[in-house]
């Protein structure tokens, strides 16, 4: 019996995951409706608690655990409050972008109970602390301006904070991304690289002359290779093609951002003749059967598991997503499409694609220089780590171990992508009033 509500709730799932990805695009089309567009939330709303049930409805079926109620239940709680506090004091705030989020979030604590319920308890902690953190960025993106002359603090303290984890951080799979803070393992490059946006923005908001440039580059230069000096090289990918894209929509010339690419391609075989851990994915990646015993089982396993679930999946608690080492962390895309199937796996991702696009029209829509660059950076930075996750674990690319941003299992990746998050509803915001401004303006002058 518990098996045929297993197969019901797989099934509901893929229909209702069909359902909201439609209306997240679909809402692209109704201009202007606002009425419309809020009865299209609405039913995404209404999706996003029917997943949550039905997923941990099942949880707690196949394993019995009384313990995963209470966790649903604080779940729910938490979930309803983000949209009161939004609904309360943002009256103008993206509907897309919070239930994007709230879906994705819904699904890594899905996963992640499902892993480990140990590990999905402690997500649901660093989420309570994201959204009483996001919650406030709005307001104070309203009420502070000051943020495009915090320059080379934004500089000072990025670099600072990359340099204590390329001295003192912990070792992790070949390179050093964390370091421990009042017994919590923190990694800084998650939260500088949102300083990091700050400060391109904040230095080629005005001026783009050569000076403005070299000096702009010097210092990103420092930044990735300060990754680089940790051995972390998705991190310093992840930073240099974000400057890159900056660079180019500042200055609009297209030879920046070629030869941008030729110098990363060029660094990419520099850093495969220096890393061997750069080599093992490498190889892992080229023929990982050939190594399946050594550096492509990880790899392996992930293809497995995506092959094994198929289109509809297996069902919660039905696969052997454990078998995929870490992959509560890089791996997890392949757990999803093990169990949920490969339709939610593609859901997701298109999902993902709505949010770099609601973030990157929100850039095009911002006068002021400084926001249009900082939307455009943070966006840049959110849509290549979904690229560099999901590619590595479909053996597209090699692995990068960049985690799934609001999915995978991690404390400091989930609460930087919050706050990214929070960036652009309060720079949504700050658009849509200014434009209902300035049509009251129109208005008047007619």
């Amino acid at each position: 019996m518990i098996h045929i509500f297993v197969q019901v709730v797989k099934y509901i799932t893929i229909v209702l995951f069909l359902i909201y990805t439609l209306e997240g695009f679909m809402v692209f089309k109704t201009g202007k409706d606002k009425e419309t567009q809020s009865a299209m939330y609405r039913i995404q709303r209404i999706i996003i608690f029917m997943i949550h049930l039905g997923s941990f409805s099942v949880l707690y079926l196949t394993t019995q655990d009384k313990k995963i109620l209470g966790f649903y239940g604080m779940q729910v709680v938490l979930f309803a409050a983000m949209y009161m506090i939004y609904g309360l004091f943002y009256k103008n705030y993206s509907k897309l972008v919070l239930n994007n989020m709230c879906l994705l979030m819904v699904i890594g604590l899905t996963m992640l109970t499902r892993l480990s319920l140990q590990k999905g308890i402690r997500q649901f902690e660093f989420m309570l602390g994201g959204f009483l953190i996001s919650a406030i960025i709005p307001i104070v993106l309203q009420n502070v301006s000051t943020f495009r002359k915090f320059t080379w603090i934004y500089a000072i303290v990025g670099i600072g904070a990359l340099a204590v984890v390329a001295i003192a951080g912990a070792t992790s799979y070949g390179a050093k991304l964390s370091i421990k803070f009042m017994g919590i393992s923190v990694q800084p490059s998650e939260f500088v690289k949102i300083l990091f946006v700050f400060y391109i923005a904040s230095m080629l908001r005005e001026r783009t002359d050569i000076r403005t440039l070299v000096i702009t580059s010097v210092t990103s230069a420092i930044f990735v290779l300060t990754l680089v000096a940790s051995k972390d090289l998705g991190g310093a990918l992840l930073y240099f093609f974000t400057y890159l894209v900056m660079v180019y929509v500042a200055t609009k010339k297209f030879y920046v951002f070629a030869g941008g690419i030729g110098l990363m391609a060029l660094a990419s075989v520099v850093g495969y003749n220096i890393f061997s851990h750069v080599q093992t994915r490498v190889i892992a990646w080229q023929d990982p059967l050939s190594v399946i015993d050594n550096q492509g089982y990880q790899i392996c396993q992930s293809l497995f598991a995506i092959g094994t679930g198929g289109w509809f999946g297996l069902g919660l608690n039905q696969g052997m997503p454990k078998k995929i080492p870490v992959v509560e962390n890089d791996f997890i895309f392949s757990a999803i499409s093990e169990e949920m199937g490969g339709i939610v796996a593609v859901c997701i991702i298109m999902i993902c694609v709505s949010c770099f696009l609601m973030i990157f029209n929100v850039s095009l829509q911002l006068k002021d220089n400084f926001y249009k660059l900082v939307a455009l950076g943070l966006g840049t930075t959110y849509a290549l780590q979904i690229f560099l996750t999901i590619g590595g674990v479909t053996k597209f690319i090699p692995s990068t171990g960049v985690t799934l941003p609001l999915i995978s299992n991690g404390g400091s990746s989930l609460l930087s992508t919050m706050i990214l998050f929070g960036v652009i509803q309060g720079l949504y915001i700050m658009k849509t009033e200014k434009a209902g401004k300035g049509g009251k303006v129109n208005e008047r002058q007619k």
